[in-house]
């Protein structure tokens, strides 16, 4: 069980969901945070991360850094995204294991699953069969994450744990239409076709793919749960349970932004895996279910974006 005193590192703070799980600590009375800047620590650099950790010390880590990105940005870059994070994790599981962290929750994907995967897909469906082709580099890295965690485990007997999250959306996602997920390049596109008066919003794909989305204050919750209940080797799915069309995510979407015009579906573009929703029971069986519904989480979501943005 941690306790306020620990000291815990966050990796990759600054992003999405690691801004979620520092939010999280804070409001549960977890002051005694390490928290660097990728400009102040480069975790792909082993030299510099050796020293971090044998300097601090951490009691607790959360791994939240990665290199990520939607379809485009998966596809174009396919080098850094498996090399990156190849690095990022190999350096925080190594030192973790060398200065004698209590506990390491290492963080995924639901892309490291098969392309054509039974649905709901559970844990034990891990590679069973090809991964979709645009995000394999990135699939690839993770998986390595899981079998690394789960390595150092049974080798050193490290206290190592991974979850899989499914489709994240939430505050500090990021808006780059080249390099975002669907959620936030959604909301960018009906946001600027508002205000910019346009009369159709043309979406990638055919909109029949089904997806499952949750918000990264509902992921939070849910690493802490797993800090404190989970202790086995493999890892655990996080989600909602719940799954949509890309074409209804854009209906709702074109709502919550009070966009009024026509959607179009540009099937030139990829879709990407037909179906995918992960099988949750492990986590419920534990005691933990979501709390944000998809509609409730967007409409904040964009209220704040919205106002801040200069678009």
């Amino acid at each position: 069980m941690m306790q306020p005193q620990d000291k815990i590192y966050v990796a990759g703070h600054n992003g999405m969901v690691g801004s979620a799980i520092v939010r999280k600590l804070r409001q549960l009375g977890f002051n005694n945070l390490l928290l660097r800047t990728s400009k102040e620590l480069d975790l792909r650099n082993q030299a510099l991360v050796k020293e971090f950790f044998a300097s601090e010390k951490p009691d607790y880590v959360f791994g939240a850094a990665a290199k990520v990105g939607g379809i485009l940005a998966n596809d174009q870059y396919r080098a850094e995204f498996l090399y990156d994070n190849l690095m990022i994790q190999s350096n925080l599981i190594h030192h973790s294991h060398l200065n004698g962290v209590k506990k390491l929750l290492f963080l995924g994907s639901s892309c490291i699953y098969p392309k054509i995967a039974p649905q709901p897909i559970k844990e034990e469906y891990l590679l069973t069969g090809l991964l979709e082709p645009t995000n394999e580099p990135y699939a690839i890295a993770k998986i390595a994450g899981i079998k690394m965690c789960d390595a150092y485990r049974s080798q050193y007997g490290c206290n190592f744990i991974s979850a899989m999250p499914c489709n994240l959306y939430g505050p500090n996602d990021n808006y780059d239409l080249n390099t975002s997920h669907v959620i936030p390049a959604l909301l960018r596109k009906f946001h600027e076709a508002k205000v910019n008066g346009s009369p159709t919003v043309t979406v990638w794909g055919s909109g029949k793919p089904l997806r499952e989305f949750m918000h990264v204050d509902d992921l939070a919750d849910a690493c802490l749960f797993l800090m404190e209940r989970f202790d086995e080797p493999g890892f655990v799915n996080v989600g909602t349970g719940e799954e949509l069309s890309i074409a209804k995510l854009a209906g709702l979407i074109s709502r919550v932004t009070g966009f009024t015009g026509a959607i179009e579906f540009d099937s030139s573009k990829p879709d990407g895996t037909p179906r995918k929703i992960l099988d949750t029971g492990r986590i419920i069986q534990m005691g933990w279910r979501t709390q944000i519904s998809l509609e409730r989480g967007l409409k904040t979501v964009y209220g704040t974006w919205s106002v801040a943005t200069t678009i």
